[in-house]
């Protein structure tokens, strides 16, 4: 399949890049290729839009985008990918309909008439921490103006809330939680703050001295290796290999110096002991030594 067109490639094709519109041609195609039948219903629950609109976009993606793409099955009520589907604004690739899957379940939390029809999923939801607006409107602004801002702030080797001095760069979510990547001047050094553990906002302190630019481990991109517990057997290595999408035996993860005890964490990985199961163990990391380095 071909891969997704660039910006470019679209704008010498004359195609619209309105974002609403890119992203109604994006579902469009994700749904009629994983889903085998594209409904008006799916684009006016997601977009909310009116069903001669949907059809409106349907007719236009069929005519500028991808001609021929889809044919209209009146057994099935909708459309379905031709036979020589190819994928124009999207990659093509299941991990573009499972996202769709998260984001929709995601959303619907909140927008309950948010409905792509995909009621065969369930998506398991963690906790979610509790963030201040105001203190998230305040730590983005001083990233983006470049300051440094004094913020009440709580942690568990603390009784007290302490003032800290911290000049942000960088929101990181990672998958249970959402900090903030910052220069603290107590420390002397960049930090990870946890969104929710901050508690005022004192007053800006100026302009920051020490920006992404001079956070070392954040501009160092450290490369995790993964490959098949070796302890397992060639077979059960084979079928790892392919969960992980490895290339020759082995999965390269470029991950940032600062990020590192994330990704581990997110990879369910102890970099400090072997599992007694290599079943349970599954992947371990080949230049573990180097990864150490950076991830405590």
């Amino acid at each position: 399949m071909n891969n997704t067109h660039d910006v470019s490639e679209n704008e010498e094709q004359g195609w619209p890049l309105r974002w609403e519109l890119l992203m109604r041609y994006r579902l469009i195609e994700i749904v009629a290729l994983w889903e085998g039948r594209l409904t008006t219903k799916h684009l006016c629950n997601s977009f909310g839009i009116a069903r001669q609109q949907a059809s409106k976009d349907i007719n236009a993606y069929l005519r500028d985008v991808a001609p021929d793409n889809l044919v209209y099955d009146s057994k099935l009520r909708g459309y379905k990918p031709a036979s020589h589907f190819s994928p124009k604004v999207t990659s093509g690739l299941a991990d573009e309909y499972l996202h769709a899957l998260a984001s929709t379940k995601d959303f619907a939390h909140t927008f309950s008439q948010l409905d792509l029809g995909f009621a065969h999923t369930e998506m398991l939801n963690t906790p979610v921490r509790q963030v201040n607006p105001d203190i998230l409107r305040a730590l983005v602004q001083a990233a983006r103006d470049g300051n440094k801002i004094d913020m009440g702030y709580v942690s568990l080797t603390s009784p007290d809330e302490e003032s800290r001095i911290i000049a942000p760069h960088t929101l990181v979510c990672t998958p249970l939680r959402w900090h903030v990547r910052a220069y603290c001047e107590k420390n002397r050094d960049y930090r990870d703050f946890v969104l929710s553990r901050f508690r005022s906002i004192n007053h800006i302190e100026g302009s920051a001295q020490m920006t992404k630019a001079e956070d070392a481990r954040w501009n160092t991109l450290v490369d995790i290796i993964l490959v098949p517990d070796s302890r397992l057997s060639a077979y059960q290595q084979t079928i790892i290999a392919d969960d992980y999408n490895m290339t020759q035996g082995k999965r390269v993860i470029p991950v940032r110096s600062a990020l590192i005890p994330y990704a581990v964490q997110a990879l369910n990985l102890d970099l400090t002991k072997i599992e007694a199961r290599p079943e349970a163990q599954q992947i371990v990391v080949a230049n573990l030594d180097e990864v150490r380095k950076h991830a405590f």
